[in-house]
This record gives C-alpha cells, structure tokens and sequence, in this order.
C-alpha cells in the first residue's frame, strides 16, 4: 500500500512538472487571441469568395522546389504549404503565432526543447494526413540541402516522434525563447510525394529543381505557368483548414497570379496598362512622377501609403570586408564622407528619405545618444571585445548638402586615407606602399541606380577614387551575390520587432564565408558575436530591447556600410478593384491575404476603360 501511495505521488509530481499544452506561442507576455477564438480581429469572416488578383515580379523563376537554394524558386510558393504555427498580423512583429498544422505546443521553462501535437483534421491535396514522419523528414531535409537553413536550426539537435501525433525538437542548450516560435514557422512537406515517382517514370529528388508541380497542404495550388514569365495558384474548393481560426477571412481570391518582368521600367509601364493589379512602390520618384497617367487621376487606380512599423531597415552601400582594401575602418570612414545624401535626396529621391542611422531604423530597438541603465551594463560585460568609442562617442552620419560642407568633409575623408597608408598621386588615390589605385567597381541589377551611384562616383573621383558602376542581369546579379564577387553594391536588412537568431546569419563570424547567408559584408567580429548571443538570450521584451541597441551601437561604431535611406510609409499603387476590412492591422496592410475581389468596383473600372 505504502509502495502504491509513493508511486501515486511520483507520478502525480511528474504530470505537475510537465508543461501544459497550449494553443499559441508567444515571445512576450500572453497572445491577443485566447484559446477557442473564432477568428483574427482584423479580417472580414464574410469576404467573398472569388475574382484574381494579378503581382508583378521582376524575378523569373526556374524551379518549384520551395527549399532549394539554387537556381530561382517561383513566386508564391508559400501559398500552398501550411506551416505547424501560424502568426498574427496584428500583434507587435508578430510577436504571436497560433498552431495551425500543430493544433497545439509545449515547452518547458528552460526553453530546453519543445514538442507539437499535430491536428488530426490536417491533409494534403491528396487526402493523406500531415503525419509526425512528414515533420521530421522536412525538418531533416531542409537542413540536407539548404546551407541557410542548415545554419538557422543548428541548435536543434534532433526531431523525434513523441506519441502517435507529437513530435519533438529537442535544442543544445537552454534559454533560447525564440526556437521554439521559429522551428513553428518550418515549411512542412509531403514526403510521400516527394519521394514518390514523378510521371515520366523517374523517381522525385528533393535536392534537385523541378518544373513538375508539387504537392502541397496550403489554400492554393499551382495551376498555369511558364517558367520566366508567369504562375497562377488556384484556391482550393477543399482546403482543410478553410474554417480554421487562422484562415477565416483570408485567401479569398480564386486565383493569384504573378507576371515576371525583368526590367523596372518595363515593370511600372505594365502596371499603368492595366496588366497587373497591385505595386509596392520603392522608387521615390517613380512616386513624385510616375503615376501622372488618367487612371490615377480619374480614381481607376488608387495611390494609397501605409504606415511601415512592423520593420527597422538597414538599406546601404555595402563594401565587401573581403576585398582588403576596406579592411581599415578609416577607408569606411572615407567613403561614408564623400556620400552626399542630403543633395541626393533633394534632386534625387524628391526629399522623402531620411538618412538610415541604425540597423534598426525606425524602431524602439534603434540606438541613439550615449548608452545607459541596461544597454551601457550589457556594454560594460563585453567592453573588452568593443571599439571604446562606443561607449564616448554617439554615431553621427556625416552632413553634407552645400559645397562648403561637401569641401571639409572630403578634405577629412583624404586625411583619413593618408592615415590609411594611402596618398594622392596626381590625380590618384593609390596605397603608399605598393601603388596599386584605390578603385572601386560597383554592380547592381537595376539601371536607375545610376541616379545616385554616378553622383557619388564623381565625388570619390574628387580625391582620386575611381568608382565604375557595372549594370548586369538579375541572374548574373543574384550569382555574383551569392559568390561574393563585388566590391560595392547596394543591399538591405528588413529587421523585425523582436530579432533573434536571423542576426547570427547577418553578422556572425561563423556566416561570413558561407555563400547563402545574409552575411553579405563578411563581418567577423568577437564583439559583435558576443552581442548577437546576447539578443538571442535576452530573458524577456526590457533586456531584448536593450541588447538589440547595444548590437546595433557597435555595428555602427565599425562602420562596416555606408548607410542610405529609408521612409517610414509604405507606398503603394492599386487598381481600384479590390476591398479590404475595415481595421487593417497596424502593422502591415495585408495585401492580398485579407483582402478580396469587389466585384462592383471591378465593373466600375470596367465601365470607364
């Protein structure tokens, strides 16, 4: 009796010590939507159902495979896979997401691991069930063949079934409250399918393209499509989770299609023809002057901007760190001299930018002034592998403007490069000790960059640095990328509200020399990985905030890029054809997920073509 009592009172301590199932995830405080909600406040639970909508690209594609990192993946993609969670659009950075595939989550205190409980009621197009094994063989694939990928989830140790509809990730340390989330967000795949036969008797190969469209679990499938010029994705009549919580007032067209143009200019003019619906506007004056045309005027087309706070955005001229010629910092320093942003903005870009002086532009994460409470102690841990000026000297963006300004901000960019080791020859700026010129080729894929590439290419030649601006085709672009074959161009960094481990793969040592990360500098610094670890670990939103501005106070102080410009509003263009709810989330409008077809405003536009 004794013994039954004990092992009564063993086991009662061990479902005590069990973490609960729950049905969302939520990196700060509880999620918005309590467990049995009917649907996102934000959608419309009654929007029809039908109409297309038309997206323009400037991509081409090659292949179908979603994962592979090689060659171009169509776009769209994810609109026919499912992922175990799914967010919320309208909780801080998507701060929440609730299961959807997994119908429901746990983990323990530690963030040690985390287990998810598959929904029954979830299928392929087929019918056959989302299984564990279709989790655990994703999981372990995307790692096979992606380098990315491979890098994001390292720090899961394994994937394992746990019961008949559980599966758990199990990590290699403790402490990382953002794993369990993002193993959530992992593209799930069928691999019944994908190791099944295809049609022409070969057998499928998860780590080669393929133009054979595949099965997917998600709102729509692939329909139509040319490689390099066009896909449509049709919804399905049959989707299981149509009435899902997650889903309800979302996907409501019949049919997306996406257009592939590789010219930009093209890619306006086809918009202002009426050959596709919707356009995110990233040309300020495209913006100031390229919507000039009846439509626009007469209301068939709508101008419409959004406020942008879902995001901070580090958007630069980038210097390949590989090249030694930029190893010394006072040669960055230079060049972020010679930029002259404020005259750009003024006949450039129509003055609707403001000069980037974060990574995290725009954000409460951005840092500013002199550290201090919680960021100048999270400083003061690792003050030995940090540029002491980060600590004294807040970071500036040089100000130019005027031809004064421009004048002692050059003649202060040649004395850093004399300090450097380089000096003017003639007309040259060439290294004291070897001759060799100081010359910089910058590539870029779209021929408008030359707006504001030429302009700061004549500035640099000033004080003897020859910059030659080489345009090439989006492939050739993307490869030379990939290859780290550049010594400038211009990339960015769309941050979210509550970074985490994508910052190893921005900054990191260990992403620096891998072709697919995001590591496009080639940044390998002890400070600033020591930093990025302490993001990752932050405890909670108070100490997340403060190490993310300590981070970003450093990345700064190395002045690894010359930071360019950003605006706080989504600009976008619309033929008039579509509606959209009421109380938009506040941090994204949305567009095309909640949004649907107006079959009235459609004939209205009709009607005065």
């Amino acid at each position: 009796m004794a013994l039954c009592l004990l092992l009564a009172g063993l086991s009662a301590v061990r479902a005590q010590d069990e973490p609960e199932w729950r049905h969302a995830a939520s990196l700060t405080g509880e999620p918005r939507y309590p467990e049995g909600f009917k649907h996102f406040d934000y959608v419309n639970p009654e929007a029809p159902k039908g109409g297309i909508v038309r997206l323009g690209d400037s991509t081409g594609f090659d292949t179908l495979n979603p994962i592979l990192p090689k060659g171009n993946p169509a776009p769209g993609l994810g609109l026919m896979y499912d992922s175990l969670l799914e967010p919320a659009l309208d909780e801080i950075n998507i701060n929440s997401e609730y299961g959807l595939i997994a119908e429901a989550m746990r983990y323990p205190a530690d963030y040690s691991w985390v287990e998810y409980r598959l929904n029954p009621q979830a299928r392929w197009h087929d019918g056959m069930p989302i299984s564990v094994d279709d989790v655990i063989w994703s999981f372990e694939k995307i790692k096979e063949v992606n380098p990315s990928q491979a890098f994001y989830y390292r720090h899961v140790e394994k994937a394992e079934a746990a019961g008949e509809r559980v599966i758990r990730f199990s990590f290699d340390s403790a402490g990382n409250r953002e794993l369990p989330k993002i193993v959530g967000q992992l593209i799930i795949l069928p691999r019944h399918w994908w190791e099944g036969t295809a049609p022409d008797g070969k057998a499928r190969n998860i780590a080669n393209g393929t133009l054979e469209r595949p099965l997917g679990s998600g709102p729509y499938r692939i329909g139509a499509f040319e490689p390099g010029r066009y896909i449509e994705y049709e919804r399905v009549d049959d989707y299981w989770a149509k009435d899902h919580p997650t889903k309800v007032g979302t996907h409501n067209f019949d049919k997306v299609r996406y257009d592939s143009y590789r010219d930009q200019t093209v890619l306006l003019e086809a918009f202002k023809a009426d050959q596709y619906d919707f356009r995110s506007e990233n040309s300020a004056k495209n913006w100031a002057t390229g919507y000039d045309f009846s439509a626009a005027k007469d209301g068939r087309v709508v101008l419409e901007t959004f406020p942008d706070k879902a995001r901070g955005i580090m958007q630069a001229f980038v210097l390949n760190l590989r090249r030694e010629k930029f190893s010394d910092i006072r040669v960055r320093q230079a060049l972020n001299l010679v930029f002259d942003f404020e005259t750009a903005n003024k006949t450039v870009f129509f003055d609707q930018y403001k000069r980037i002086p974060s990574y995290f532009a725009g954000t409460e994460l951005a840092s500013s002034g002199l550290p201090e409470g919680q960021e100048l102690e999270i400083l003061e841990s690792v003050r030995d592998l940090v540029p002491e000026r980060v600590f004294t000297t807040p970071y500036e963006n040089p100000v130019n403007g005027d031809p004064g300004r421009l004048r002692d901000n050059m003649r202060k960019a040649v004395e850093l490069l004399d300090e450097a080791g380089y000096e003017l020859r003639g007309r040259q700026m060439v290294n004291r000790q070897t001759g060799e010129p100081l010359a910089i080729e910058f590539v870029d894929n779209d021929p408008n960059s030359e707006r504001y590439v030429l302009p700061y290419a004549r500035n640099l030649e000033r004080i003897g640095i020859r910059m030659t601006l080489r345009t090439v085709d989006t492939p050739q672009y993307i490869n030379r990328i990939r290859e780290r074959d550049f010594d400038m161009t211009t990339l960015g960094w769309a941050q979210s509200l509550s970074p985490g481990n994508e910052q190893r793969d921005y900054w990191g040592s260990e992403a620096a020399d891998r072709p697919q990360s995001r590591n496009y500098s080639g940044i390998k610094d002890p400070g600033v990985d020591a930093l990025i670890e302490k993001v990752i670990f932050a405890k909670d939103r108070e100490e997340l905030v403060a190490a993310t501005r300590a981070l970003d106070r450093v990345l700064m102080a190395h002045q690894y890029v010359v930071p360019q410009w950003y605006i706080d509003v989504d600009r976008t263009a619309r033929w008039n054809r579509f509606g959209h709810p009421e109380n938009i989330p506040e941090y994204t409008h949305g567009f095309p997920t909640i949004w649907w077809w107006d079959a009235q405003k459609a004939a209205a536009v009709r009607r005065r073509q």
